[in-house]
């Protein structure tokens, strides 16, 4: 198979789909591998590198879609990109469908064949794709607010690990996942008071038993919410509903009861966001401030660490793609159940419920392509 990696143009967005070693692990399975010139760039991989391992450098993005059979990505196609593509084109990337309704229209237009790595699924619920990224933006979450808790960055000055004779911080955790979980490891490590808030009993007490002593689990529901923020310092939004539109969990008008200068992050956000007042920011503009409470609302958290996470996507995307190019989008995705949950959209038609039933576009079951 032709395979093509462009590079991302997407504001501040400095990962690559494929390192040197995934790129000679295609290639030495016989596959073609085309990388843009400087795609690699951003996360500390020249393009020397890609041609020591096998792949050969073009010159442009357009060049790069015009050869490729297969594209790998890692976020999903903006606008300039929508005519490089190619009818019965494998697009391989992350595409987050729900929460973006102009690129659903345009890869349905498109009758390319949009295999997305959020929905990628193990029969046990786990999205084996999701989470390297996922744990990254989770610690990433604390991270980044703890710093715009910083007044000179518009937070309250809240420390949250505190001092010896002042109270530490307190973080509330919006959803007990992979997102979740890491941010509560960062806080708890920094000394925060932390609340996690999730409706799967189950998954509270796991939380419950290995989280340290200054990790609280609490029922999520809106009361509880509404009680909690009025003393949490810093809010993360970790909620996903798989391929859909995260919940609204936090409202416009919760925003007055909380303490001035409290700051929020909606890792959610590249599902449509789970605190009504986030909409998408950048790395270069990641902040704004309604009603005192500072939002952080980075839809590509992770493009901010791009080698620790290049590395950390490629390790989990490598075996899917092997399997894509070895045996064809097709005979892959009927050997391998999870892999076949990726497909979102297929020669014009939506083939994943959830994105139909967002944007009520009319779905067709993806065994009909199968």
């Amino acid at each position: 198979m032709i395979i093509g990696v462009p590079k991302e143009i997407k504001n501040n967005e400095n990962r690559v789909a494929l390192t040197p070693a995934g790129a000679m692990e295609l290639t030495k399975r016989g596959h073609e591998v085309y990388v843009q010139a400087t795609a690699g760039l951003g996360s500390g991989f020249a393009d020397e590198e890609y041609t020591a391992a096998g792949a050969q450098i073009l010159p442009s993005i357009e060049a790069t879609y015009e050869k490729a059979e297969m594209i790998i990505k890692v976020k999903e196609p903006i606008e300039s990109e929508y005519s490089l593509i190619k009818p019965d084109q494998l697009l391989f990337t992350y595409f987050h469908f729900a929460s973006h309704e102009p690129l659903t229209k345009a890869m349905i237009k498109s009758k390319a064949i949009c295999l997305a790595y959020e929905t990628v699924e193990n029969p046990n619920g786990s999205l084996p794709l999701l989470v390297p990224m996922s744990e990254v933006a989770g610690r990433m979450a604390i991270q980044e607010g703890a710093k715009f808790l910083e007044k000179p960055m518009g937070g309250s000055g809240v420390l949250l690990g505190g001092v010896p004779g002042v109270e530490p911080g307190r973080v509330l955790i919006l959803g007990g996942g992979v997102v979740g979980t890491q941010a509560a490891k960062m806080a708890a490590g920094l000394g925060a008071q932390v609340t996690i808030m999730d409706i799967n009993l189950n998954r509270l007490r796991y939380l419950a038993d290995v989280m340290p002593a200054n990790v609280n689990t609490v029922y999520s529901n809106e009361m509880n919410i509404r009680r909690h923020i009025k003393r949490a310092n810093l809010i993360i939004g970790g909620v996903l509903i798989h391929g859909a539109k995260a919940p609204h969990l936090i409202t416009r008008d919760m925003l007055k009861d909380m303490i001035p200068g409290t700051v929020l992050v909606d890792v959610a956000v590249d599902q449509g966001g789970c605190i009504e007042t986030c909409k998408p920011t950048t790395h270069q503009d990641p902040t704004f401030v309604i009603d005192d409470v500072v939002h952080y609302c980075v839809a590509n958290m992770p493009g901010a660490v791009p080698y620790t996470s290049t590395i950390a996507l490629t390790n989990a995307t490598l075996p899917y793609a092997i399997q894509l190019a070895n045996k064809g989008w097709k005979q892959a995705c009927k050997e391998n159940e999870p892999l076949k949950k990726g497909l979102n959209v297929i020669d014009g038609k939506v083939v994943y419920k959830g994105v139909a039933d967002t944007f009520g576009l009319d779905f067709t079951p993806v065994e009909r392509f199968l």
